[in-house]
């Protein structure tokens, strides 16, 4: 007892002691330290400068460069000249390919994505089987997602699809008179959205590994209460998977927008016949590296972000009245 309370004193004595000026500036110097060790001090800032770099170089300069370029009149030759609004009255009201632009997208959008989405669940549901060489089938059926986006594979489409191509080769084995379907403006976009709907493998890997999340034990009970296949489908798998089939379709849609590659050789740059094949990504291009006018074509940009944003908003406000999650 005596010991504890002369321990207690002398605490008490040191507390009551005036410090001396070392003795604070030790003190501050351990509060600062202590503060580096709990906020991690420069490292983590150091680590994530790369990436504040490229954040700030390379996505938000240019998108507010592009901002304001959208409001000049800019050849990449000259100095920007400010027109205000003039590149979207223009747009909006003087520009008829604009709106072809904006035909042949949004057609190529409603058409392509569910039509990708239904082929790739389809199969993703026939590879989701515990087979002999299932792997296999898998990687074959994800290879188009590999190399649809190529160059070359555009340019085997529109042999494939031309006047003496392999489709109309097939359709004489039938008796049928083929044409020049690249060549048609009824039909070349046609030949877009079917390459489209051919690169469902990224949907479909998407799709595999939802239904591999599926429990097991609901489709037994639904069995043993004498649920057919099909009911099965729309009452059990298609609810389940509402979470994969949003992200698939905001995906999908984002990606059915930027489409270039494939409009730009197939129409060799044209966007032909009649504009038939002239989406708004191939439009754009032409505007800005073409035609040099890139203050307008900076304008078409931002609208393409706008209406972009646009759906994915209303995606996401109309997925709570179909997506169901766990809770």
């Amino acid at each position: 007892m005596s010991m504890t309370t002369a321990k207690t004193d002398e605490v008490v004595e040191e507390q009551a002691a005036p410090s001396t000026p070392s003795d604070q500036r030790e003190r501050d110097r351990m509060r600062r330290r202590l503060a580096r060790r709990r906020g991690g001090g420069w490292w983590p800032y150091a680590f994530l400068a790369p990436w504040f770099i490229g954040l700030f170089g390379l996505t938000i300069y240019p998108m507010l460069d592009s901002l304001y370029l959208s409001f000049t009149n800019f050849d990449l030759l000259t100095p920007a000249q400010w027109v205000g609004m003039d590149n979207y009255n223009k747009m909006f009201t003087e520009d008829p390919v604009f709106w072809d632009s904006v035909h042949a997208t949004l057609l190529y959008v409603v058409v392509s994505v569910p039509l990708k989405l239904a082929l790739a669940l389809g199969v993703a549901m026939l590879l989701n089987r515990d087979l002999k060489g299932i792997g296999l089938y898998r990687a074959a059926f994800y290879l188009p997602s590999l190399l649809g986006g190529a160059v070359a594979i555009a340019i085997v489409w529109r042999q494939v699809f031309g006047g003496d191509g392999l489709f109309n080769d097939f359709l004489a084995w039938f008796g049928i008179k083929g044409q020049d379907w690249i060549s048609s403006p009824d039909t070349a976009l046609y030949t877009l959205i079917l390459l489209a709907v051919w690169q469902f493998g990224t949907p479909m890997v998407i799709f595999l590994a939802g239904l591999k999340q599926l429990p097991k034990d609901v489709y037994e009970a639904a069995a043993i209460d004498g649920a057919s296949p099909v009911t099965r489908f729309f009452k059990i798998t298609l609810p389940l998977l509402t979470p994969i089939v949003f992200f698939n379709v905001v995906l999908q849609i984002i990606d059915a927008f930027k489409t270039f590659t494939p409009a730009f050789v197939i129409s060799n740059g044209s966007g032909g016949p009649l504009n038939s094949t002239m989406l708004y990504s191939l439009y754009l291009y032409k505007k800005g590296f073409t035609d040099l006018q890139m203050g307008y074509a900076s304008a078409l940009a931002w609208v393409l972000f706008l209406v972009i944003a646009g759906f994915t908003a209303v995606n996401f406000i109309a997925s709570r009245y179909w997506v169901h999650y766990d809770d």
